[in-house]
Order: C-alpha cells, then structure tokens, then sequence
C-alpha cells in the first residue's frame, strides 16, 4: 500500500535547527534503506490553483491568503498498513514538533 503523507505549514511551525536537521537525517536514511521512503520533498510556499466551472478555468497565481492550508512537504511511503503509515506520521511529528500532517492512500492505476 502506498501513501502520500503531507506536512502543513502552520505558525507553529518551527524554524528548523541542526538538531532537528540531525534528527529528520536519521529518520530518512532509515526509511530509504529500508525500502519504504519512495520519495520526499519540501514544496514551495506558493503556487498556482485552478479552478473549473463548467466551461470556464480560473487560473490564480498565488500565495493565498490561507497559508495554513498550504501543504509545505510531502513523502511517499510504501506501507503494509494504513496504522504503519499513521505510526511513520507519528515519528515525524514528534521529531518536527506541533503542527499538522495528513495521510492518503494512492491508488496506483
């Protein structure tokens, strides 16, 4: 089972130190040898959002104006369960700090 695993930027958001730099470090090197990090990244704090409506596309640049709605960064993991991705979330939330985190199922096609 894969799963996107995305991180929202919130004003709790810590500013990022060597320790948690170390500790983020660590926790990737043991996903990625183990098999079940496919990919991660951060994402840039603006974007582009479309939007349709029968006919007609909006295209608005951003940023916008809830940021905390931004997805800040993301993973992609390979799991055997949906509580093994909640457990991974777990383990990155405590290493990040306060904030939050949603997880969805990929459906490969």
């Amino acid at each position: 089972m894969r799963y996107l695993m995305m991180s929202k930027a919130t004003e709790a958001t810590p500013v990022p130190d060597e320790k948690l730099f170390t500790e983020m470090a660590a926790f990737v090197e043991e996903l990625t040898a183990s098999g079940v990090l496919l990919a991660t990244g951060g994402l840039a704090p603006v974007g582009v959002r479309l939007v349709s409506e029968g006919d007609e596309l909006t295209v608005t640049d951003g940023p916008f104006t809830e940021a905390k709605e931004a997805v800040a960064g993301f993973a992609l993991v390979e799991v055997r369960s949906k509580e093994e991705a909640v457990e991974l979330a777990r383990r990155f939330r405590r290493i990040v700090g306060d904030g939050e985190s949603v997880i969805q199922e990929v459906f490969s096609g």
